[in-house]
């Protein structure tokens, strides 16, 4: 037998194995993949373990890949939306300046963050807002102009307060954070943000 010959009979054998191998792998379930991912974590300052913990709607939209049935979208999304916390006082919009700010800065809620510092929207790092701006992420759609183009009625001021509380009630495997359902922003830096969209004299609508 050839060299040749024997080379090409040991990577035969090589293949044979790891199909074989492959014939008897079962995959990890769901709860020892999380235990894994869990252990590598630990608590650090305000980051605690239990960020991994999922909720209903991010286990299901995990286990579909981001692609649940069409009826257990619409009833996740009809969760989410009626229990949206809308302004108690009536009033939509603070002040845009300070909403500027907030989507400028990602402070808050990081491990080296100290429990009282103020949260960040860290809006630019996935849309465009202020034609001045030069640097802003593009995983979201730009909401250049946003009020100018939609409009300033009450529909549109609630869908937007929505829309930052839970995006999730209107789209239910959305990445974009659930600034007030998961205590990221307050009411007033939620006010604000809402100024940076909707008022007329921001620079997102100029």
């Amino acid at each position: 037998m050839t060299t040749k010959t024997l080379v090409l009979a040991a990577a035969a054998a090589a293949v044979a194995a790891v199909v074989a191998g492959c014939a008897t792998y079962t995959p990890p379930t769901q709860e020892e993949t999380m235990a894994v991912i869990k252990a590598s974590f630990k608590d650090r300052g305000i980051a605690k373990v239990d960020r991994l913990n999922q909720t209903e709607l991010q286990r299901i939209c995990s286990e579909t890949h981001n692609n649940p049935p069409k009826d257990v979208r619409q009833r996740l999304e009809k969760q989410a939306l009626a229990a949206v916390k809308f302004p108690t006082d009536g009033k939509w919009l603070g002040d845009y300046k300070k909403g500027e700010r907030i989507a400028q800065t990602g402070v808050g809620l990081q491990w080296s963050d100290k429990p009282d510092t103020p949260a960040g929207g860290n809006c630019y790092a996935c849309h465009q807002l202020s034609k001045a701006e030069i640097s802003f992420g593009n995983i979201g759609p730009s909401l250049y102009n946003y009020g100018k183009l939609r409009g300033y009625s009450e529909d549109i001021k609630r869908y937007t307060w929505a829309k930052i509380w839970n995006t999730h009630a209107y789209n239910a495997c959305s990445s974009m954070p659930r600034f007030g359902e998961a205590g990221i922003l307050t009411e007033e830096q939620i006010r604000d943000v809402m100024a940076l969209l909707l008022d007329p004299e921001s620079p997102v609508n100029k």
